[in-house]
């Protein structure tokens, strides 16, 4: 029996920081135990809507790569490949694009999010900013999706409809062509994926700019703990671990007894101090060996395109499929 095939991109648009290591990068990895044929790839061209810097881009998706293989990818286990180096992808985008309502694109979510930004800020042009790729940023995730037919994407509850608009371009195709020309694809819900706060208590992510990147330097990672806001209590006086963004991030990376030993020194009275070293101190344990081949991967990133490049043999065959049987299906051989 064939292993349901699961798919998970990564855009390469900021460094890699410890929500993304327990909201996605472990959940992901996971996978590969659960029997599931993975497929992770770096989404460099999705990236380019917003980063213009070449040598910016370069970086970035060798540094994500590079982390994803220091946290336990195994290439040899999985289809790891950059985006840009599966051609495949992008001629069936423009297939899609042309059984692509407008009206699905208008109400896409990061284009509906710059057009609100714009109207609450009064501009007049409501699409200031919004270039054609972000616009139909959806259809090449489709086709991200489509190309493998993939039975299965991990996504939060605010990804959901890149997943819908997959299927509905995909049933638009098999409908006019009355054949399973592609595979439908399903949402996989993590539903017990970790919701890790950031500096300032919001949910960590680089739009906030309040995260913890996962291989800073031990100084710059003592630094950037010494910023999380807390209040002024006393250190003698009992606190309410729950309420703590030190406490709620030190709890999504230690052992149930570190938590534990933890959470008893906030009910006794602890320092705001002392309760950010113990995180950092956590943060290094944990993060150790991980940030030793992260340090060999990125000083040579010769190994990491070459990895990138093994696996883009092997989607490009899946994708090679794929779009030999959508070309036939639409009549052009």
């Amino acid at each position: 029996m064939t292993a349901r095939r699961v798919l998970t991109g990564i855009k390469p648009t900021g460094s890699p920081h410890v929500g993304n290591l327990l909201g996605a990068i472990r959940p992901a990895l996971r996978l590969v135990d659960e029997g599931l044929d993975a497929m992770y790839f770096i989404a460099d061209y999705h990236a380019l809507t917003s980063i213009h810097d070449r040598a910016q881009l370069s970086h970035l998706t060798h540094e994500v790569a590079a982390t994803w293989l220091a946290l336990g990818l195994d290439p040899a286990r999985v289809t790891f490949y950059r985006q840009s180096d599966v051609p495949e992808v992008f001629e069936l985008t423009w297939i899609l694009d042309c059984f692509t309502a407008k009206g699905w694109m208008n109400k896409a979510h990061a284009y509906k999010a710059v057009v609100q930004a714009n109207q609450e800020a009064g501009n007049a042009d409501a699409d200031a900013g919004v270039n054609m790729g972000l616009y139909s940023y959806p259809v090449l995730m489709a086709a991200d999706i489509l190309a493998f037919d993939v039975d299965y994407v991990p996504v939060g509850k605010d990804q959901v409809q890149h997943i819908e608009i997959a299927r509905d371009i995909a049933q638009k195709i098999n409908h006019t062509y009355k054949a399973e020309v592609l595979k439908l694809p399903a949402a996989k819900l993590e539903a017990h994926s970790a919701i890790v706060p950031g500096l300032d208590g919001k949910k960590m992510s680089k739009s906030y700019g309040n995260t913890v990147p996962l291989f800073a330097t031990a100084k710059e990672l003592k630094k950037t703990i010494n910023r999380i806001v807390t209040d002024s209590t006393p250190p003698e006086q009992p606190k309410d671990p729950e309420a703590s963004t030190i406490f709620q991030i030190y709890k999504a990376v230690a052992t149930p007894d570190e938590v534990r030993a933890l959470a008893d020194r906030y009910r006794s009275g602890i320092g705001w101090g002392d309760a950010k070293n113990a995180l950092y101190e956590r943060l290094l344990a944990e993060l150790g060996d991980a940030r030793t081949k992260y340090d060999a991967l990125m000083a040579d990133t010769k190994q990491i395109d070459v990895l990138l490049a093994q696996g883009a043999v092997r989607a490009r065959t899946m994708a090679r499929a794929t779009l030999d049987r959508v070309r036939h299906a639409i009549g052009i051989q």
